[in-house]
């Protein structure tokens, strides 16, 4: 079974919002090695359609420095699976998720692979309240933004996890890993 990764920007003051998130080359850097542990990504409809706007070829020349092309090419040619009731369709690689979520990622997890990588904000709520994500990982930025959004809102039950890793950024930004307590 190929494991589901959540990975998460978000500020000291817990805002994930990510223009408040200042893009280095390190931090792209680490999103390549996350997307490489990867066969797919899983996105909810509000992040795969903002990812798509930011990254899907081709770039206007000069949009964007060099060093983010890495990170570019690799979601660019990434399977997509987006969950959503509410879009029609969906091409860049990827394909629409509908019905019951839970039974929909298992079956997707049962597939063989080297796992699936989840980013966002409401669907990581709705997959951690089902119990599926297997990994967490929060790279925690030196900086306050004073505003949301915030991460896991909502959520019914206290999650205990357990640090696995951590990693240092060059810009003081912390990347955690945790696995859930079960």
């Amino acid at each position: 079974m190929r494991p589901l990764r959540y990975s998460i920007n978000v500020t000291l003051d817990g805002c994930c919002d990510h223009r408040a998130i200042p893009a280095d080359e390190d931090l792209h850097r680490h999103a390549v090695e996350n997307l490489d542990q990867a066969d797919a990504l899983l996105f909810g409809r509000v992040t795969y359609e903002m990812m798509e706007s930011a990254w899907r070829p081709p770039a206007p020349t000069g949009a964007r420095p060099e060093w983010m092309e890495p990170f570019a090419r690799t979601i660019d040619a990434a399977q997509k699976y987006v969950v959503s009731s509410t879009l029609e369709r969906v091409d860049w690689n990827a394909e629409l998720v509908r019905g019951d979520l839970g039974k929909a990622v298992q079956r997707l997890k049962r597939e063989s692979g080297k796992g699936l990588f989840v980013g966002g904000v409401k669907l990581p709520l709705a997959l951690t309240e089902l119990g599926l994500i297997d990994e967490y990982e929060f790279v925690v930025h030196p900086r306050l933004a004073g505003h949301g959004p915030t991460l896991f809102a909502g959520l019914s039950k206290h999650v205990d996890l357990k640090l696995v890793s951590r990693m240092e950024l060059g810009s003081g930004a912390v990347a955690m890993r945790y696995e859930p307590r079960r």
